[in-house]
């Protein structure tokens, strides 16, 4: 028989668990995430939530694993988010939700002792409410890159295990899928999986997730309008309906898809290549910088940089990769600063008045050639990101410029040259 007291705090549970989060300073938390809370505690089959970056669906899920580790202590929960270090972030606010006052009484309420955490680390988390006996801990953290092998739960989560690096690459989308399969072979008899995350890429592993309840940026209703058209002037068309209004539309103007990107394997062929840098004074534009290697073998290896900032905030910083990467030449363009970036860079250096429209160089020079471009890895997934947005009526193109403009300058006037 549950006395009075077990039963209040059930019920809050049951009807409004949100309380947990209001009570601990998440006050942006509205009626909706009450409901995905709900959906979290209750639903017997696996579910996935697909919601729109900046909705506090993470906060919901850190809400979520501290009432599940009290009110159902008999239940083994793993956590996954892409990497390890996004991992922690989240052990760490469910140990914390923990200690506070609300979640000591409500585990006092239900098992007439305060919870105490008897074991807390970057990616495990055991209290002394814990009644399962197989020797798992009540919550496990893990990166998607590492190794499952032996691990099993009643409960697995799954939180933005698909990012940017899905979208980039396709080797990316194919594992990322892979891991989500083998989710299957961990969950327990009878248990579920959560998925919560952000679609990258029509091809991503949204595909393969049941029972996808979605929402949009718009009918959260928790991003005003005016935030909303900053937030869409940052970046693509395509990137915004992903992320926020959680379809895909087809870009028919894009010129560019799957970047090839190295496993970390290749670096040193990057090595006595050549550079660029794409200046910003100032305004939107951001400061590009690139290294380009051609190898007979046909392939173009490539690292990039790209630094919302003024070029004489990043210089320094791009002349030491320069110097790490062992670059020769830097070009740059003499044609808005009338050398002078040319007089402030080291030699060996060649600077050249632009001609091109801009257009013509990236869909001619970088797409004449872009099968064969591999970008190494520590190249910035934005540098990247910018490319694959690339159209003509693009806002932001300082990667693709900077990368167009080096394989005109050295491997376009090679071959046309003959030499």
């Amino acid at each position: 028989m549950i006395d009075e007291t077990a039963k209040k705090y059930l019920d809050l549970v049951k009807t409004k668990p949100v309380a947990f989060g209001l009570e601990n300073g998440f006050d942006l938390l509205t009626d909706i995430h009450n409901e995905w809370l709900k959906l979290f505690l209750f639903s017997k089959e696996d579910v996935t939530l697909q919601a729109h970056r900046g909705s506090y669906k993470t906060t919901c899920l850190s809400i979520l694993i501290a009432l599940v580790i009290i009110v159902k202590p008999m239940i083994t929960i793993i956590f996954i988010r892409k990497s390890d270090d996004d991992v922690k972030e989240i052990i760490l606010q469910v140990g914390k939700l923990l200690k506070t006052d609300a979640f000591q009484e409500l585990s006092y309420g239900l098992w007439g002792t305060p919870c105490e955490l008897l074991k807390e680390s970057a990616f495990e988390i055991d209290t002394n409410l814990k009644q399962n006996t197989k020797g798992s801990p009540q919550l496990l953290g893990i990166g998607s890159k590492s190794s499952m092998t032996g691990k099993h739960a009643d409960l697995i989560i799954t939180d933005d295990i698909i990012n940017v690096d899905d979208r980039i690459s396709k080797a990316h989308r194919e594992r990322t899928k892979m891991v989500y399969q083998e989710l299957q072979n961990i969950k327990n008899r009878g248990g579920r999986i959560i998925n919560t995350g952000t679609p990258w890429h029509k091809e991503d592993t949204f595909k393969l997730m049941p029972n996808i309840q979605r929402f949009d940026c718009y009918s959260t209703g928790l991003i005003g309008e005016k935030e909303l058209q900053g937030i869409r002037n940052t970046m693509s068309a395509s990137l915004f309906a992903a992320n926020y209004e959680l379809k895909h539309i087809a870009d028919s103007e894009a010129m560019f898809n799957n970047s090839r990107i190295d496993d970390g394997t290749n670096t040193e062929k990057i090595y006595n290549g050549v550079c660029h840098i794409d200046a910003s004074y100032g305004g939107g534009d951001g400061t590009a910088f690139t290294i380009l290697k051609d190898h007979e073998d046909g392939n173009i290896y490539v690292y990039g940089k790209l630094k919302q900032m003024h070029v004489d905030d990043c210089l320094s910083g791009f002349e030491a990769e320069r110097k790490h990467y062992r670059a020769g030449t830097l070009y740059n363009e003499t044609n808005g600063d009338k050398g002078y970036l040319n007089k402030k860079i080291q030699a060996p250096k060649k600077p050249y008045h632009e001609k091109m429209n801009k257009y013509i160089k990236i869909s001619t020079h970088l797409k004449g050639v872009w099968s064969r471009v591999i970008f190494i890895q520590g190249t910035d997934k934005e540098y990247i990101n910018q490319i694959l947005d690339y159209t003509e009526n693009a806002s932001n193109d300082d990667a693709p410029d900077s990368l167009a403009s080096l394989i005109r300058e050295t491997i376009t006037k090679k071959t046309e040259w003959g030499f």
